[in-house]
């Protein structure tokens, strides 16, 4: 089975041009060190819970879009020794490749695939 890491996270509004061509970049670094495939979704009905949601989880402001984004790779082992290469990678350093958002609120975590259709 696959390994994904799965990210949410609150962009300016205004930059939704800026955060396309950030994570354009970044994916195809992804899929060069060997990313099965890498989707980023921008918000279109992203609902404010009463107990949680994904706006609470982030914090987002009412200028901000929450964004929903994967990552899949053949194994857990794969993705490791890939993410070891990928923060090394100058081209996805801040200076280069700059986060259009506050990365602070981003939530992220790795998961094991128990389905898969």
């Amino acid at each position: 089975m696959t390994y994904v890491d799965g990210f949410v996270l609150a962009v300016p509004s205004d930059k939704k041009q800026d955060y396309i061509k950030h994570a354009s970049d970044a994916a195809d670094v992804f899929m060069e060190y060997g990313a099965l495939s890498l989707v980023e979704c921008w918000g279109d009905d992203v609902p404010e819970g009463q107990l949680t949601s994904f706006p609470m989880a982030v914090k987002c402001q009412p200028n901000e879009t929450v964004c929903f984004s994967w990552v899949t790779w053949p194994s857990k082992s794969f993705r490791d020794e890939a993410m070891e290469k990928l923060m090394a990678d100058p081209r996805l350093q801040p200076d280069v490749n700059p986060m259009p958002f506050d990365g602070n609120r981003m939530i992220f975590g790795s998961f094991n695939v128990v389905v898969e259709r």
